[in-house]
This record gives C-alpha cells, structure tokens and sequence, in this order.
C-alpha cells in the first residue's frame, strides 16, 4: 500500500529495511541513578518488534549528575553501565532492528541545583554557571568516551543530542550563548562546541556512524533559527555525520499557547526537516506527529525527509509499522496529543499512555512496581 515506506535505505554504511524509525522518547523507565531495568529492556524489547528499522534509544547522560536531566537518566558515564548498555543493545538486535544509543549532557537543563552551561542565562529562575574552557574540553573528552563505551556495548550507530535546547544546542543558540571567547558571538564561534564533539567522537570510534539529533529552531524570537540551523547542518554534513534528525522547540517554547496548539497538528516538523533536507546530501529524519501512513509515505514520496521518526506514535501502539503495512490503519490506537504522560514523566511515577487498554496498564504497571 505504501511503497515507499517501506524500501530500504543505506545509512552510514548500514542497510535499514525501511523508512521508519523509533525516535527517542524518554519515559522514566530507566532505574534511580541511571540503571538499565528489566522494565527499560521489556519496553525497548516491543519497539523494535514493532518492525521499525532502527531503535533509538533515549537519551544517556555522558555526565552524571552534571548533565543529567533527571536522576531516570540511563548512564553511559563510566565503564560500570556497560552491562546494561550492552543487555539493550542485544535486545533490540535479536528482533531484528538496528539499535543506537543518543549521547547528552542536558546543560541548563539538568536536574540538579548547580547547572552550568554557556553562559550565566536565567533559566525558569535559576542561573546556570558558565563553563570554563578547561570545563569544556573536558566535556567534550566525556562525549567521545561515553561513544566508545556505545560502540563496545555493541549498538550499531550513536547519535548526538542536539536537540530540546540541550547543552549542544545551548552553545548554537544566541539566546543561550553570550560567550565573547572562541566559543561564542558569531556562528562560526556558536557551533565551535558541537563540531568539536562531533569530530572528537569520530576520532574515538572510527568509521562507527554518528547521528545527530538537530533543532532547527527554538520557536522562540531571539532563538536559534532556521537560518542559521541550515548553515550549521552543512558544517554537520562536511563533518562526516550518519544522519540528521530534525526537531523544533525547546523546554522554553514547548509550553507557549501557539506551540501548544502547533504541536497538535500532524506533520508539524515536516517543514523543518524538508528545508534542512534541502541544505545537505545526508539522510534526513522527520519526526513530529507522523500520525498515518499515509501522511509517512507523502514525507518520503516527495522527498521532504528520507525517514519517518515514530516516537509517541510507536509507543502508544507498537502495532503501528504493521497495522500501515497491511492496510489495518483503522486499528492503530494513536496518540492523540494529550500530553497527560509527558506530566507523569515530570512527576515521577510510572508513565503509560491513556489511550491503552486497561490490561496492558496494569500489566506495565506491574513491572515497575
């Protein structure tokens, strides 16, 4: 029904058997100080039985508590999570998809009292303090060595998160970087940071493909925008990067009433993703709401990206890759936007999603206890 959803397509020297990937989406289901539990394996388990080509693992801290958006954040700081990586990495494999493992340091963002960041920029109440350049480099080694344990737990790609306003995406940001060093006032100067990474990773892990998670823009006025993203995303592409995965908005713009009600309209990165896919020769990720196969294959057919993320979409319904492949879309048990489970994550507690029947719930709920 959909030909070209589902074609393969080469990505940094692999094969993916189709256009459809999981993107990233945190849940909480990781253990207290980052452990890989049996209910993170179960979950990820499920997503690549879903029949999508690769699975995107949420987001691993390369510096606990420092870079850590929550104390659920999933470890790759230190030799010690090697096992659990590699158990996730396993796991995902033997259903037949391709796993990678996304690398953050959440900057401002972080869930701990003393952030730091760029630069000294109040962020909801607090001011961050701004990183030294000895403290930037030495974050910069944590990313390159936070990749090499990814490569020995046996994933088959890493992406970097650029995305969200995370801490790469805060050097790039004029919003956020006020720096008047090498590493802040111009472009140029702006995505020094982030290219550094990407070339000291590349350095540590060969010819491993390295991925990139992209905000195109930070939906706010004085924010990061496409612009200036396109011309980073060229530097990314000259770098040597696997892929993009193209996002909008950050924790600052996500709650504002237009986004809000943006975000509830299907496709609303598309636009996003296609005009950084006109700026590079790169495989290009569109995320967003990709609610209907329909919607997925007019995203390849007319080239605006060259693979579909599915985050909540999957989620919510695992089924979803093989209810648009057999033509039983009427059965796909969709997200319908509610946000409820992104408050369950800011609470804490177990997160499910409200459109699942009352069985799978108490079944999930279950494992976490």
């Amino acid at each position: 029904m959909y030909p070209q959803l589902f074609t393969p397509l080469a990505v940094g020297g692999l094969k993916l058997k189709n256009r459809l990937v999981m993107a990233p989406l945190y849940l909480g289901y990781a253990g207290e100080g980052g452990t890989v539990t049996g209910m993170l394996v179960d979950h990820y388990r499920l997503m690549a039985q879903s029949g999508v080509a690769m699975v995107v693992v949420e987001n691993a801290t390369v510096d606990h508590p420092t870079g850590s958006g929550t104390n659920r954040t999933i470890r790759a700081d230190a030799d010690d999570y090697l096992a659990g990586l590699s158990r996730l990495a396993t796991t995902i494999k033997r259903e037949g998809a391709l796993a990678c493992l996304q690398l953050n340091h959440a900057g401002r963002f972080a869930g701990v009292t003393d952030k730091v960041a760029p630069s000294a920029v109040e962020t909801f109440g607090r001011v961050p303090k701004s990183l030294s350049r000895d403290e930037i480099y030495d974050i910069r080694s944590k990313f390159a060595r936070a990749a090499a344990r990814v490569q020995q737990a046996g994933f088959d790609m890493v992406e970097l998160h650029g995305g969200t306003g995370y801490l790469l995406a805060q050097f790039l940001s004029p919003r956020t970087n006020k720096r008047q060093d090498e590493y802040g006032g111009s472009l140029e100067k702006r995505q020094r940071f982030p290219l550094e990474v990407l070339d000291a990773v590349r350095s540590a892990v060969g010819d491993f493909p390295v991925g990139y998670r992209f905000l195109a823009d930070e939906w706010l006025p004085d924010g990061l925008r496409l612009e200036e993203s396109s011309r980073f995303a060229r530097k990314l592409a000259k770098g040597g990067i696997a892929y993009i995965s193209v996002m909008g908005g950050t924790y600052e713009s996500f709650s504002l009433p237009e986004i809000i009600e943006k975000s509830r309209q299907d496709g609303f990165m598309v636009d996003l993703a296609a005009a950084i896919k006109r700026e590079v020769d790169v495989p290009i990720i569109a995320a967003g709401r990709i609610a209907t196969g329909a919607l997925a294959e007019r995203v390849i057919e007319s080239k605006q990206a060259d693979l579909v993320g599915l985050a909540r979409m999957l989620w919510a319904d695992p089924e979803w890759p093989e209810k648009v492949r057999q033509g039983r879309e009427a059965e796909i048990i969709c997200c319908d936007s509610c946000d409820i489970c992104s408050e369950m994550v800011r609470q804490g507690g177990f997160t499910y999603c409200v459109q699942w029947p009352e069985r799978k719930r108490q079944e999930w709920q279950a494992k976490f206890e």
